[in-house]
């Protein structure tokens, strides 16, 4: 296949990322299989990522995560020079045969700004479509952009305008769904994980309450804002108040850990997060606002880990009830469903993940949807 695709994953982590990171870790995951198809890669990122790609185009040394919640007077800058780094690299070539944007609201506005002398553009939608809807609600981006989401159900919640660029959705996928049906069953504790960044919509503590209720472990791994580890947290003092992700752990989760029934542990990566993930009774997602995309969802299907869930965004897309998790509509139910996870079969999870979730899956997706924009897209004649 003869296709350059500039894959920007944006200045806020390297990818793939040290530990949490959703759109780095589906770009690492994404791009590997691209390569294999034929596909040459150009990531734009930060100069610190160890991707294998064929080049790298980056303003920043490392990722600026630390800054991203900051008050926007002190930030804005941060993705606008990421972009303005892709735009020049855009106008100095022109072996770009289309850029794939995962960067949240700067790219989609910066690439279609750049009028027809741009190359085609698909912009993946990882997030909430009603963050922005000024942007989303006006959005024109000719016959040269096009959007696609990582759900139906994020697409269907989205505005007009933006359905009308949209090429469809591509559902995330995970290293681990590879050859999951094959893997020797592991062994399962009492313990429930919900797996993520700590903040209002993720729910975690709902999940604490439910689980002090019906006495059932729960391990809330994930950071706090920039936090990665407690001792991070505590040593940052009152000052890290002002984010408001650490405000809501210390108001609203932190009462409920207690050290033993609940226990939050920062940041878990690599095989240490597989472990306690393969190892859990269930993976809980006790959500508040409508999941996009569901990664850590479809990480545990591929460790053999079932899911109970509110039923909301993409999760009826990605768990069949009763057979690969529980979904509810209502809290109390939820709290019963902690226990009668215990029932489910974690092999049918894995066998549902390595037939739906592989990072090939995805990738010839995308390919499809390459082309799909490629061909609709509409260019300036060069001169003769």
């Amino acid at each position: 296949m003869s296709l350059t695709v500039l894959m920007n994953a944006g200045p806020w982590l390297s990818v793939p990322p040290p530990g949490y990171g959703g759109i780095e870790n589906v770009v690492a995951t994404l791009v590997p299989e691209l390569r294999r198809l034929g596909v040459r890669v150009v990531l734009a990122s930060v100069e610190s990522s160890t991707l294998p790609v064929d080049e790298k185009i980056a303003v920043f040394g490392d990722g600026q995560f630390p800054a991203l919640q900051r008050p926007y007077n002190q930030v804005c800058g941060i993705a606008q020079a990421h972009l303005g780094g892709v735009v020049r690299a855009l106008h100095a070539r022109d072996d770009i045969d289309l850029v794939h944007d995962h960067v949240e609201a700067v790219g989609l506005a910066t690439l279609a700004a750049m009028g027809p002398q741009g190359p085609p553009v698909l912009h993946t939608l990882h997030w909430d479509l009603a963050k922005h809807p000024d942007l989303y609600g006006n959005l024109d981006g000719g016959d040269r952009v096009r959007v696609n989401g990582v759900s139906a159900a994020q697409l269907a919640r989205a505005p007009r305008a933006l359905r009308e660029h949209s090429v469809g959705h591509v559902h995330l996928s995970t290293p681990l769904a590879v050859d999951a049906d094959r893997r020797p069953r592991p062994d399962k504790g009492d313990h429930l994980v919900i797996l993520g960044r700590i903040n209002p919509g993720k729910g975690q503590d709902v999940g604490a309450r439910l689980a002090r209720r019906v006495g059932v472990p729960l391990v809330l791994a994930g950071p706090v804002g920039p936090y990665h580890r407690p001792q991070d947290l505590a040593a940052a003092g009152d000052e890290a108040r002002q984010n408001p992700d650490v405000r809501f752990f210390y108001d609203e989760v932190a009462p409920h850990v207690d050290g033993d029934l609940v226990r939050w542990v920062g940041t878990v990566a690599g095989r240490d997060r597989d472990d306690l993930l393969a190892g859990a009774r269930a993976a809980l997602f006790p959500l508040r606002w409508e999941e996009p995309g569901g990664t850590a969802v479809v990480e545990s299907l591929a460790l053999g880990t079932p899911v109970v869930a509110t039923a909301r965004g993409c999760l009826p897309e990605l768990i069949e009830h009763g057979r690969t998790g529980l979904l509810t509509a209502d809290e109390d139910e939820l709290a019963d469903l902690l226990l009668a996870a215990s029932v489910l079969d974690g092999d049918e999870c894995r066998r549902e993940a390595a037939t739906r979730f592989t990072p090939a899956v995805m990738a010839r997706a995308y390919v499809g949807l390459y082309e799909r924009v490629r061909q609709t897209a509409t260019r300036p004649l060069q001169p003769a």
